[in-house]
C-alpha cells in the first residue's frame, strides 16, 4: 500500500474507496453526462476527502519553477520564434507563460479561466475554454501541441475525441508533445497498492505501444519516443522499446512489479514522452 507523507494508512484506504467510487460513476456516464460529471466529482472528491495532497500541498516557489524548467528542456528543440504553441489542461499557466517567450503565440486550453498571475499574462498569450475535449482554435493553427499528465484522466472515448480535435488543430508536419505515466509502471493515481490497474480518476493508463496505435487512428503520422534520465533527453529507439512492451504484457503480473522496482529501468519505461506528428 502508498502511504502518503503525513497520512494514515486508513486515510490513504479511505480516499482510494471514495475516488474508486466516484470514478466508476464517470467510467460509466455517457457522453453528454461526462462534460458535468469532471469537474462535480472532482468538487465532491475534495469536499469528502479533506487532506487529499491536492489541498494540503504547498506551493513552493522553487518547486514551480524547477518543473517548469524541465519541461522546456524538452519542449525548446520543438520551439521557434514563428511558432505558435498550444497547451492542453494549461492550469495556472506557468508554463504557457513561459513558453510565449520564446514563440509567435502560446495559447493555453482549460476547463476553467481561474488561472493564477492573471495580471502578468504575456501579451502574445491566449486562454481558450473547452469542454474538456474541444480544442475551440482554428484548424491548422497550431504548430506545437503539449500536454503533461492529463491522457490518463479523460474517459478512453473522450480521449479520442480530443486527439482528433487536436490533429484538426495542428498544422500539417506539427507535433503534439504528450507527457503520461506508462501503465506497465502502475497504476499511477490512488489506486497503487489496492488494484493491479487504475481504478481512481486515471480513467486508462496506457502503454506506449497502445498510445502509438490511438494516435495514428485519431490522424498523425509517425510517432518518436523521447526519455529523460538524469536531466538529459534522448531519442528511444522505438521498435526495441515496443517490443520489449510487448514481452512485458506477456509476463506475469509478479514478475514485471519486480523488473519495474529496477528504478534505472523504471524510469526510462515511464520517462517517455510520444512526439506525435500530423499526417
Amino acid at each position: 500500500m502508498v502511504v502518503y507523507v503525513g497520512r494514515t494508512p486508513e486515510r490513504v484506504r479511505a480516499h482510494y474507496e471514495i475516488e474508486k467510487g466516484l470514478a466508476a460513476r464517470l467510467r460509466l456516464a455517457n457522453r453528454e453526462d461526462r462534460k458535468r460529471l469532471y469537474g462535480e466529482l472532482y468538487d465532491e472528491l475534495y469536499r469528502s476527502v479533506p487532506d487529499h495532497p491536492q489541498l494540503t500541498r504547498q506551493y513552493v516557489p522553487a518547486a514551480a519553477h524547477n518543473a517548469v524548467r524541465r519541461q522546456l528542456r524538452m519542449l525548446r528543440r520543438f520551439l521557434g520564434e514563428d511558432t505558435t504553441y498550444l497547451e492542453v489542461g494549461s492550469g495556472d499557466c506557468a508554463l504557457t507563460f513561459e513558453v510565449a517567450k520564446r514563440v509567435r503565440k502560446a495559447i493555453g486550453v482549460d476547463v476553467s479561466a481561474e488561472i493564477t498571475s492573471i495580471d502578468r499574462r504575456p501579451r502574445n498569450f491566449e486562454l481558450v475554454l473547452s469542454d474538456g475535449t474541444s480544442i475551440p482554435v482554428p484548424p491548422g493553427s497550431v504548430d506545437v501541441a503539449y500536454s503533461n499528465q492529463l491522457m490518463e484522466h479523460l474517459h478512453p472515448d473522450d480521449a479520442r475525441e480530443q486527439l482528433v480535435n487536436l490533429s484538426r488543430a495542428l498544422r500539417p508536419g506539427g507535433v503534439y508533445v504528450c507527457i503520461t505515466p506508462n501503465r506497465l509502471t502502475g497504476p499511477h493515481d490512488v489506486s497503487r497498492g489496492f488494484d493491479t490497474v487504475a481504478t481512481g480518476f486515471h480513467m486508462r493508463e496506457y502503454t506506449n505501444g497502445e498510445l502509438i496505435s490511438l494516435f495514428r487512428e485519431c490522424g498523425f503520422g509517425s510517432v518518436a519516443i523521447y526519455s529523460t534520465v538524469r536531466g538529459r533527453s534522448f531519442r528511444v529507439p522505438t521498435r526495441p522499446l515496443l517490443a520489449f512492451e510487448r514481452w512485458l504484457l506477456r509476463q506475469q503480473p509478479a514478475r514485471v512489479r519486480t523488473l519495474m522496482d529496477r528504478p534505472l529501468l523504471a524510469k526510462v519505461i515511464n520517462n517517455c514522452r510520444l512526439v506525435a506528428i500530423k499526417a
